[in-house]
């Protein structure tokens, strides 16, 4: 029988989600490539097919959680960002590695932005941790039990979050990531909410409450 999902991370997710948002996974299976639908599809017809596969996963995951918001099984076509197109009223996220595709939704109404982000719960090679972090966080970063893989999700996730809400581009010197009060702090201004997963796999939800 195929197992479409890691229990121990499964566990774990169920404690990340505050209220309003929910979260579930899916392990990237043979097969995963055909869900997309037509209106997906386009975007992904040069892509290699690991891609196509984790892309339709992943969207396999987010439709089972818009039915849990009562939204019939929709289309999240990619836009000219590369971010899902969600429906009206809904605020999400998508991502996956090699092996797990993640998806983070949300109402509109309580939940203004949103994003997640997944990596293996592997270290950071260490020449890419001066890329990542600001000179404040590498003071820091034993906070980081991963050397800077969190890290890394952390500002991955504020990303996704953000870039819808003010259309701005960052890069990972663009945000500060506090782990001590789990709030990522954007160039603009604008203080990011985080929660934390370490798990088989390390997640990072970056989220802002509705006003």
């Amino acid at each position: 029988m195929t197992t479409y999902h890691d229990q121990v991370l499964g566990s774990s997710l169920r404690t990340l989600a505050p209220a309003g948002i929910i979260i579930d996974h899916r392990l990237i299976t043979a097969g995963d490539e055909h869900a997309l639908f037509a209106a997906e599809a386009s975007a992904f017809s040069n892509s290699v097919i690991q891609v196509r596969r984790a892309s339709g996963a992943v969207r396999l995951v987010a439709r089972k959680l818009l039915g849990n918001l009562g939204y019939a099984e929709n289309a999240l076509p990619k836009s000219a960002s590369g971010a899902p197109i969600w429906p009206t009223g809904i605020v999400g996220s998508l991502a996956h590695d090699s092996r797990v595709a993640i998806a983070a939704v949300a109402k509109s109404e309580d939940v203004s932005a949103l994003g997640i982000d997944i990596e293996p719960a592997e270290m950071l090679p260490h020449e890419m941790l001066r890329i990542i972090a600001t000179p404040r966080e590498r003071e820091r970063i034993e906070q980081d039990p991963y050397q800077g893989r969190l890290l890394f999700t952390a500002k991955e996730a504020v990303y996704k979050a953000i870039n819808p809400l003010d259309h701005v581009f960052l890069g990972h010197q663009d945000v500060e990531v506090d782990f001590a009060s789990r709030k990522a702090t954007v160039r603009n201004g604008r203080i990011v909410d985080l929660k934390f997963c370490i798990s088989t796999h390390l997640v990072t939800l970056a989220f802002l409450p509705a006003m």
